[in-house]
């Protein structure tokens, strides 16, 4: 493994036929934390800082959700599919125990994980996220889609107008 998320090298996983991509960072031993990331992130969205922080302690591991980045396949419409997705590409690493960080989608994503594999989960920490049914969330499709329709308009990536406001 390697001593910086930056270095770390870009695998693969087989996951009943499809191929995820990951990588992994960190101490060797131990329980791994799992990184589940927000929609339309790949990979190298990740702050590097923030993983080599985790990983002077833990073994750290991020993947691309199907059909997200190199991974391959198409990208499943349902959070229960995109943690079968997950919890597949976990056990196909050969873990059975984990720590999750779930940001953002990623969080309703772990929240799933925990849910239905109690087993497979030890810690979980839950970033910028609301379980089903939480306020707002009702709201979060409008809100994809004004952020689309005005990043096409203006040619931006539409994580720039979700999260990156300039305020005055």
């Amino acid at each position: 493994m390697s001593n910086t998320y930056v270095d770390a090298l870009t695998k693969t996983v087989d996951v009943n036929g499809t191929s995820f991509t990951y990588r992994e960072t960190g101490e060797k031993n131990g329980i791994p934390v799992v990184l589940l990331h927000h929609l339309t992130a790949v990979l190298d969205d990740w702050d590097p800082r923030t993983i080599d922080s985790l990983a002077q302690k833990h073994r750290v591991i991020v993947f691309n959700n199907r059909g997200v980045g190199s991974s391959k396949g198409t990208t499943p419409d349902t959070i229960d599919a995109m943690a079968a997705d997950a919890v597949a590409s976990i056990r196909a690493l050969g873990l059975t125990k984990i720590d999750l960080l779930g940001f953002s989608l990623g969080g309703f994503i772990a929240q799933v994980i925990a849910q239905k594999h109690p087993d497979l989960v030890r810690k979980m920490i839950l970033a910028g996220t609301s379980a089903a049914g939480g306020e707002g969330v009702s709201n979060v499709g409008a809100v994809l889609q004004n952020a689309v329709a005005k990043a096409t308009a203006e040619k931006k990536h539409p994580k720039q107008s979700l999260f990156f406001h300039t305020v005055s």
